[in-house]
C-alpha cells in the first residue's frame, strides 16, 4: 500500500501527497504547479507541506527545460548544519548554559545585524568576489538593492524569522550544535530580482499562468543562465555561511567549556532545503527544485528539526524514487506568523518552551511550537522516505 495519496487534474501530472491532511490553499498551489507544461512525471508533497508564495512549501518539483524562481524561493540555499560535540549535557549546569547563550550572541550576528567591518572574514569572502562581480556586470540593478547591506558583512550571520542556533541533547546526553540559516539578505535580493524578471517576461509574452508567481525561465535563455549563476552563487554562500557560524558557535562554547570540540564519532551534516539541482530520475536528467524539502538518497544523512521546544531528528534517507529521493525539512506551519501573534501570548510561549534557554518576547511569538505541526506525526507519515538515526531536543535556542 502506497504511503502517499494522489490528487490531480485532467491534463496535468499527478501530485503525490505524503501529508495526511491538506488545506485548500496548499492543494490549489500544488495543482497549479502540476499543470505547468514542463513539470516532469509528478509533483511530490512532503508531510510538512503548507502554503507558500506561489509554490508550496514542502514540495518537490522536477522540471524539464525550465526552472521556476519563486519555487526555489527568496532564501536560496536555506538549510541546516549539525555537529556532535565531545561532552554531555550533564557537563553544563544552568549557569553554564546561560553563559553559552550569551557567548553565542557575542560571537554570531543575529537578526538584521551584520559583522563589524573588522570582523569580516575576507579569506572566506574572496572566493565569491568574481562571481558577484560577474552578476553585477550583467544586472547592475542588484547593487542598488543592496544599498542597505553588504554581502561580505553578512557572511557568518544568522538572520531572523525561523532561523536558529541550538544546543541539543539526545537520550544519552550527547550534545550537538544545530543551526538553520541561508543566503541572508544577498540571496533575498537576487531571488526577488529574478522572480520579478520572470513575472515581467511572462506578462509581456502574454503567457497564461494559473498563478503569476509560477513564472519560469526557459533553459538556454540568458535569463535562465543568469538566474542559475545567481542560484549557484547563493547556494554556495549559504553553505559557507553555516560553516562560519558553526566555527563561531564553537568559539563561544569554548569560552565556557575550554576543551569543547566537534566529535569525530559522527560526521558533520550540512543540507540545503531550499534549492535547485540537476539530477536523474526515472531515467531522465531533470532540474529538481526542493522548496522546503531535504535530499534523502539511500544512506544519505539529513536533518529534520522540530519547532522550538520540540524534538529534532538526524535521519538516513531510504532513496524513495516516488519522492524524488526527498523528505520533509521540518514540522511545517499550521498557521501564519500573523495569526500566531494574534492567537498566542508570551505566557503561552514560556509554557511551551519550558526548560529551554531562549527568547520569551512578542518578537518570537510566531515561532511558538503550537504554530507548527507535530514533528513526530510528520516523521510517522514519511516512514518510507527516511529512517530516524538519532532523536534530540534543544536546551538552548538562539533566534534572531
Amino acid at each position: 500500500m502506497a504511503a502517499f495519496s494522489i490528487i490531480g487534474r485532467e491534463g496535468s501530472v499527478p501530485v503525490h501527497v505524503w501529508a495526511k491532511t491538506l488545506d485548500d490553499k496548499s492543494r490549489e498551489q500544488l495543482l497549479n504547479t502540476a499543470s505547468l507544461p514542463f513539470v516532469f512525471h509528478h509533483v511530490a508533497a512532503m508531510p510538512d507541506v503548507h502554503a507558500g508564495l506561489g509554490a508550496t512549501i514542502g514540495s518537490v518539483i522536477a522540471t524539464e527545460g525550465a526552472v521556476i524562481p519563486s519555487a526555489v524561493g527568496v532564501d536560496i540555499g536555506c538549510g541546516m548544519r549539525l555537529a556532535r560535540l565531545n561532552f554531555r549535557r550533564g557537563d553544563l549546569d544552568d549557569r553554564a548554559v546561560r553563559a553559552v547563550y550569551e557567548a553565542i550572541l557575542r560571537h554570531v550576528p543575529v537578526g538584521m545585524t551584520e559583522r563589524r567591518p573588522d570582523a569580516v572574514r575576507h579569506d572566506r569572502t574572496e572566493p565569491f568576489e568574481e562571481g558577484m562581480k560577474s552578476l553585477l556586470d550583467r544586472h547592475p540593478e542588484l547593487l542598488e538593492r543592496m544599498v542597505s547591506m553588504t554581502w561580505q558583512s553578512q557572511l557568518g550571520s544568522l538572520g531572523a524569522g525561523n532561523h536558529f542556533i541550538e544546543l541539543t541533547s539526545d537520550a544519552d546526553g550527547v550534545v550537538r550544535v544545530m543551526l538553520h540559516s541561508g543566503s541572508r539578505g544577498v540571496g533575498n535580493v537576487m531571488a526577488s530580482r529574478f522572480i520579478g524578471i520572470a513575472r515581467e517576461k511572462a506578462l509581456g509574452g502574454k503567457v497564461r499562468l494559473p498563478d503569476p508567481a509560477l513564472a519560469w525561465f526557459d533553459e538556454g535563455t540568458d535569463d535562465f543562465n543568469d538566474y542559475m549563476d545567481a542560484v549557484n552563487w547563493a547556494q554556495a554562500y549559504a553553505k559557507i555561511n553555516r560553516e562560519i557560524m558553526m566555527e563561531d558557535v564553537m568559539a563561544a562554547v569554548r569560552e565556557v567549556m575550554p576543551g569543547a570540540e566537534i566529535s569525530s564519532d559522527e560526521p558533520v551534516v550540512d543540507c540545503h532545503h531550499n534549492y535547485v539541482a540537476r539530477e536523474t530520475h526515472y531515467g531522465r536528467d531533470v532540474w529538481v527544485t526542493r522548496k522546503g524539502a531535504v535530499h534523502a538518497g539511500r544512506g544519505e544523512l539529513g536533518i529534520i528539526p522540530g519547532s522550538m521546544g520540540a524534538a529534532s531528528y538526524l535521519v538516513e534517507g531510504l532513496g524513495s524514487e516516488e519522492s524524488f529521493m526527498s523528505s520533509a525539512h521540518g514540522a511545517g506551519r499550521t498557521m501564519s506568523r500573523t495569526q500566531a501573534k494574534k492567537v498566542f501570548t508570551v505566557a503561552d510561549l514560556k509554557r511551551e518552551t519550558a526548560g529551554v534557554v531562549c527568547r520569551h518576547d512578542p518578537g518570537v511569538l510566531d515561532e511558538i511550537p503550537s504554530a507548527y505541526k507535530s514533528i513526530d506525526e510528520v516523521m510517522a507519515q514519511q516512514a518510507d522516505l527516511v529512517r530516524p538515526v538519532t532523536v534530540f531536543k534543544q536546551f538552548l535556542c538562539v533566534k534572531g
